[in-house]
């Protein structure tokens, strides 16, 4: 193989082009470089939201691309199958990309290593998804952490690797191979009428992270350790959604927070231990990938949760229909935003696993469908942490009472009103909203009465403990 073979930069959860081994690598060879995105069975699998918020991106970094004389391939189908069809139409001798850590990837991954040295091509995998690789974060027994305050204290001092910059050159190949239009693939299909409402408040790309993690750093860091609890405020970094598909990495997020702990701003280590509960998410799925749709605690199987999604209460649950201001609101935010506050991902979590006794996996699947953030790990985690089935689980006692986690931290109702139109005569925009995001068929209007309460909060917290304290686990 020619030592001026191209290389081929498979792209995957890492839709940016500073701070990215895998590419900066590809580039420092002074060889032609391919990049290359396959919309395989995994990301087909995605739902509706996350698939759009893909589409997104890879049209987003296909124009950053070009910008820089480059572009993005874009091929359909089996992994190993697309690139072996890109390398002999191109003639490249080794493919590049960064790792991932959830089983199905894992699996395809070494799949497309083995085959690819078979043919006798070079295939390097590289780290830029986590900080922290799963495997080096070791117990003094040599075992994994099952509770994230070890964790932390583990990695905490560790040393992080400089960003790396942006390369200043992507060398391109004497001729580029065929690529469909990104519009061929109709990532936005599954959305429906809710893709148009979701869009405006989406954070695309690489340099729109960039100026959202500069921003937090100047504006709200400093107060992140009360302001992160406020619904109604803009008091989060926001930057799930871009560190989902890498649009920005970690590093670059634990660096910035580490010159803000520096300069005394004193929400830095909070929004720090927020950097290591994603990098813990993905450490627990990688050592125990049960975690993504079992009970983690395996005794749980035994846990008398209603499995039917079809019941009624579930149905006012997805709706935003729980006759609960707190639970409706944070379930309509989901819909017209695409994404969920964290404290209310923590309210609708608690309402249904334990007022409503549903099981974790109908969130977790909810979720997976509507969340542009959605990432698997921290999902599962999320949702196993409320239900009390997971690792370093919300202990079974802990029921979040909605009215009391309202009045403490939305005291002027500023989130319930921004997202709840019945009984309002002059709702919010965002409220109306909803009504043109949710599927027809639900056949809501903001004109129809607020629901009265589907269960009252205080028997279902009294069923719920009677169900946790009679386990027979």
């Amino acid at each position: 193989m020619s030592d001026n073979s191209p290389i081929i930069m498979w792209f995957r959860r890492d839709l940016r082009l500073s701070d990215h081994p895998a590419l900066s690598a590809a580039c420092k060879t002074g060889r032609p470089v391919i990049p290359l995105f396959i919309h395989d069975a995994q990301s087909e699998a995605l739902g509706a939201a996350p698939k759009f918020r893909l589409g997104l991106a890879l049209d987003c970094l296909g124009e950053t691309l070009a910008e820089k004389g480059s572009r993005l391939i874009l091929r359909r189908g089996d992994a190993l199958e697309v690139l072996r069809e890109v390398i002999e139409a191109t003639g490249a001798g080794a493919v590049y990309w960064s790792r991932l850590y959830d089983p199905a990837a894992i699996d395809r991954d070494a799949q497309v290593k083995e085959a690819l040295k078979d043919d006798g091509l070079e295939a390097c995998s590289f780290a830029g998804h986590l900080m922290f690789e799963p495997w080096t974060v070791e117990t003094k027994t040599g075992g994994f952490y099952k509770v994230f305050t070890p964790y932390w204290k583990a990695v905490r001092g560790r040393d992080v690797a400089a960003p790396l910059a942006t390369p200043s050159d992507i060398p391109a190949p004497q001729s580029w191979p065929e690529s469909p239009a990104l519009d061929d693939w109709q990532m936005d299909a599954e959305m429906q009428r809710g893709r148009d409402v979701v869009r405006p408040y989406v954070r695309l790309g690489e340099a729109a992270a960039q100026a959202r993690l500069g921003s937090f750093m100047a504006h709200i860091v400093e107060g992140y350790d009360e302001s992160r609890d406020l619904p109604g405020e803009d008091g989060t970094s926001a930057l799930s959604e871009n560190l989902s598909l890498g649009e920005i990495s970690p590093a670059q997020c634990w660096h910035a927070g580490r010159r803000a702990m520096q300069e005394g701003k004193r929400g830095a280590e909070t929004f720090l231990k927020e950097l290591a509960w994603r990098e813990f998410a993905y450490h627990l799925m990688y050592h125990t990938p049960r975690i993504l749709d079992q009970n983690w605690r395996e005794e749980w199987q035994a846990f008398p949760w209603n499995e039917d999604a079809r019941r009624a209460e579930v149905l006012a649950w997805k709706q935003g229909r729980t006759g609960v201001p707190f639970v409706d609101a944070a379930m309509r935010e989901l819909q017209v935003t695409g994404r969920m506050h964290n404290r209310g991902r923590m309210i609708v979590a608690s309402y249904l696993t334990k007022h409503l006794m549903c099981h974790w996996r109908i969130g977790q699947k909810w979720f997976e469908e509507h969340l542009i953030d959605w990432d698997p790990a921290n999902n599962a985690m999320g949702w196993q942490w409320a239900a009390g089935s997971g690792p370093d689980a919300t202990p079974f006692f802990r029921i979040f009472n909605p009215e009391t986690q309202l009045d403490r931290f939305d005291k002027g109702r500023d989130y319930t009103r921004r997202w709840i139109a019945e009984g309002r005569a002059k709702p919010s925009d965002e409220a109306l909203a909803y009504f043109d995001a949710i599927p027809r068929h639900w056949g809501l209007s903001p004109e129809d009465g607020y629901p009265d309460p589907i269960v009252d909060l205080s028997e279902g917290r009294e069923r719920a403990l009677d169900a946790y304290r009679n386990r027979d686990f």
